[in-house]
């Protein structure tokens, strides 16, 4: 099967494709280590526990939701459609690292944290650099894609109604506990960081449904699960700390 034309498939709606090489896979996985290991070395250990979830998450998605029943994910490898154990690798490798980045960049924004713009910058500043230093590894061999019309509209569905139940339970509280706009921003800004460094680098093909993979994506794809997102962090922050130590004073929330 040529590739390129799964690039640039529309028949199924937005197709996210990445090109990419097993340098990039190989360095990626040390910048992991090394952030996590940061992390540690801070204290960060709910944005750690928060990050390794977030990476369990998105590979169990990915994976079993998209690729075993949904049918949406594809793996090739030099041209060739690979099996489900090739496929677990890549989607492990892929899920873990983005799961990882996102929810430790959403974890670090939500709390506050005090060292928020370097954690932050840290990753940004990887995205973007990554597939630069990869390309000492040659040309790309791994291709991964995603049909979204099977399941876009049940995560519309889905996204919709935690940020309608969200809007509720804020109207009914006497005072307000998040600013729900910083919250969707927050949602909207991790998910554009990483796709607009996959766009401008190559390793997300341009064509003519580019700008709406990366417009829809970011509104949708890492917002739909804002609104749970920030009730885990809001029961975490009234009992513990972020070195997971236990306290007794007043929940910091996102709106004051």
């Amino acid at each position: 099967m040529d590739i390129t034309i799964l690039a640039n498939a529309v028949d199924n709606g937005i197709v996210p494709t990445r090109n990419l090489n097993l340098m990039y896979i190989i360095i990626d996985c040390v910048f992991l280590v090394f952030f996590l290991a940061l992390l540690i070395y801070k204290k960060r250990y709910a944005t750690v526990i928060f990050a390794l979830f977030g990476g369990v998450l998105y590979t169990i998605v990915d994976y079993c939701g998209f690729y075993l029943l949904a049918h949406s994910r594809s793996v090739y490898i030099n041209g060739t459609l690979v099996g489900p154990l090739e496929t677990f690798l890549v989607l492990l490798w892929m899920s873990m690292s983005y799961g990882i980045t996102n929810f430790a960049f959403i974890w670090v924004c939500v709390s506050k944290d005090k060292y928020w713009k370097y954690w932050l910058l840290t990753i940004i500043i990887w995205w973007l650099i990554a597939p630069s230093i990869a390309e000492l590894g040659g040309e790309a061999s791994i291709t991964t894609s995603r049909t979204t019309g099977e399941y876009h509209g049940i995560m519309g569905i889905f996204m919709v109604v935690s940020y309608f139940i969200l809007i509720v339970l804020l109207l009914r509280a006497k005072k307000p506990f998040v600013n729900v706009f910083i919250l969707f921003l927050i949602g909207f800004s991790v998910q554009f960081a990483w796709e607009f460094s996959l766009l401008i680098n190559g390793i997300r093909p341009m064509n003519e449904e580019s700008i709406r993979t990366l417009l829809v994506n970011s509104c949708m794809e890492t917002n739909l699960g804002m609104p749970a997102i920030y009730g885990i962090y809001y029961l975490f922050n009234k009992h513990f700390n972020e070195d997971l130590s236990r306290k007794n004073v007043e929940v910091k929330t996102l709106y004051n």
